[in-house]
C-alpha cells in the first residue's frame, strides 16, 4: 500500500456532541479536568427507575453484601476514567454505580467522563486514576512509549467501527474505496480502516479528517464516512432524507464492517496499573472487586437495556432517549454472547490479531502503531477470571449464550 501516497486532509472540526469515543493517542495530552462525583446524580435517577425491572441476579435488599464488601466501614475510593462523555457506551459502569454493585463490594467509585481532552491511558499511567477505559491499539502505542499498564478485562469482544456510504454510491466493499474520499476521525481511530485498505490492496484513496458527526457525509463531501454502530450510524437513521421527507432507512446505506473484513481490532477494555498490581495486594484485591461489580453492571444492561439507558440519561448524558436505547442495544451486541468464556476474558487470537495489525499496518505517514511486540504484562486474565468465578458461584450468567438484542425504533434527532 505504498505505490500511491495517501493523505489525511484536515476537515471542519466541530465539538463532537454525539461522538462515539474520545480521540486517542494522537490527541493533546492533558490532565483530567474537574472530577464530578456522579453518585448523587445517578442515585436520583435510580429512584425514578424504581419501577424498572432489575437484571437477573440483582439484590432486592441494596444493603446485602454477598461479596464480603465493607459493611458499615469506610469504602475504598476508586476513580474510573472513561474515554468519552457520559453515554450508553459505558452503561455497565453507570448501572453498577446506580444499582449499588460497587458499594456492595466495598468501593466508592467515581466515574470521570472525558470530552476529548483526556487520554485515559495517560491518566492511568500517571497515577491520576485507578482504572481507565480505552481501545487496545491506542494503549499498545502508549505501552511502547513506557506506560506500565495492563488490560485486565476486554469488555467489548467485537468492533463497532464501520465505513458507511450511500447505497447508490457504488461502494459496497473495501475495494470500492479506490479513488474515493474517505472520512476518518484520526486520533488513533483510523487503524482498522488502514488495515482494511492494506488487506484489500487499495492504494489510491484520499483519507480526510472527519468531524465527530455525519454532517460532511450527508452534505456529500465524503464518499464513505467512519461511524460507530452505536452512535454515528444511528445519527444517520435519525436524520431526514430530503428527497422523501422521511427518516433514512438502513437500505439507504451500505456499510463496511471490519469484523467481516477481518481487520477488526479490540476496542473498549478496562486497564489497570501493572506496577500496583504486582506490588500492592490491596489494589489487586480491589481490582477483582471492581471487575466483579462492573460485570454485574453489564449484566444489568444486557437484561434491562431500557433501565440501563435511563440510568445513563440520569447520569447526565445529553443524548436523546431513543438514541440512548439504541446505543445500549448496540453495545450489548459487542459483548454478548461471550465466546471467550465470559465477559471480560481476553481472546488470545483476537489479541494476537490486534497486535499483528498494530505492527504491520502503516498510516499515511508510513508509521505503525508499534514497532515491537508488547510485553507479557500488557494483558492478564487473572483478575477477571476470579471475578467471573465468584459471579458464577452466585448463579449469574456471565456468558449470555441465549442473548437476543431488542428492536429499537429511532426517533427524529434521537429524541
Amino acid at each position: 500500500m505504498t505505490s500511491t501516497p495517501r493523505t489525511i486532509r484536515p476537515g471542519r472540526r466541530e465539538h463532537p456532541a454525539l461522538a462515539g469515543q474520545t480521540p486517542g493517542a494522537g490527541a493533546p495530552r492533558r490532565r483530567p479536568g474537574t472530577r464530578a462525583r456522579l453518585a448523587g446524580v445517578v442515585a436520583v435517577g435510580a429512584l425514578a427507575l424504581a419501577g424498572c425491572s432489575a437484571a437477573a441476579g440483582s439484590e432486592d435488599d441494596a444493603s446485602a453484601d454477598p461479596s464480603g464488601g465493607d459493611e458499615g466501614g469506610d469504602l475504598t475510593p476508586v476513580t474510573l476514567q472513561l474515554q468519552w462523555l457520559a453515554q450508553a457506551q459505558f452503561a455497565g459502569y453507570y448501572a453498577a454505580l446506580a444499582e449499588g454493585y460497587y458499594e456492595e463490594e466495598g468501593l466508592d467509585v467515581e466515574i470521570l467522563p472525558s470530552g476529548g481532552d483526556v487520554v485515559p491511558q495517560d491518566a492511568l499511567a500517571n497515577g491520576e486514576v485507578d482504572y481507565a477505559i480505552a481501545w487496545v491499539p491506542k494503549v499498545l502505542g502508549s505501552i511502547e512509549q513506557g506506560a506500565d499498564i495492563t488490560n485486565v478485562a476486554q469488555v467489548f469482544e467485537r468492533s463497532a467501527t464501520l465505513q458507511v456510504a450511500f447505497a447508490d454510491s457504488g461502494i459496497s466493499s473495501v475495494a470500492d474505496l479506490e479513488g474515493k474520499t474517505v472520512g476518518s476521525w484520526g486520533y488513533g481511530n483510523e487503524w482498522e480502516l488502514f488495515a482494511g485498505l492494506t488487506k484489500a490492496g487499495v492504494t489510491d484513496v484520499e483519507v480526510v479528517q472527519q468531524a465527530f458527526d455525519m454532517n460532511a457525509f450527508l452534505a456529500g463531501d465524503i464518499d464513505a464516512a467512519q461511524a460507530m454502530t452505536y452512535n454515528e450510524y444511528a445519527q444517520l437513521l435519525e436524520s431526514e432524507d430530503p428527497a422523501t421527507g422521511e427518516l433514512y432507512q438502513p437500505e439507504d446505506f451500505t456499510v463496511i464492517d471490519w469484523n467481516e473484513e477481518g481487520t477488526a481490532m479490540l476496542q473498549d477494555a478496562i486497564w489497570a496499573d501493572a506496577g500496583r498490581l504486582a506490588d500492592d495486594p490491596e489494589y489487586a484485591e480491589t481490582t477483582v472487586k471492581f471487575l466483579k461489580a462492573t460485570i454485574r453492571g453489564w449484566l444489568f444492561a444486557r437484561d434491562d437495556p431500557q433501565a440501563a439507558a435511563d440510568i445513563v440519561t440520569a447520569a447526565g448524558s445529553t443524548l436523546g432517549l431513543s438514541h440512548q436505547l439504541w446505543m445500549t442495544n448496540e453495545v450489548n451486541k459487542l459483548i454478548w454472547p461471550s465466546t471467550s468464556g465470559g465477559i471480560g476474558m481476553i481472546d488470545e487470537a483476537a489479541w494476537d490479531a490486534t497486535v499483528e495489525m498494530a505492527l504491520a499496518t502503516s498510516n499515511e505517514t508510513g508509521a505503525t502503531i508499534i514497532t515491537q511486540e508488547p510485553p507479557a504484562s500488557a494483558w492478564t486474565s487473572e483478575y477477571v477470571e476470579q471475578a467471573l468465578a465468584e459471579l458464577a458461584e452466585e448463579g449469574l450468567d456471565v456468558v449470555g449464550e441465549a442473548y437476543e438484542p431488542i428492536d429499537v425504533e429511532l426517533n427524529p434527532g434521537g429524541a
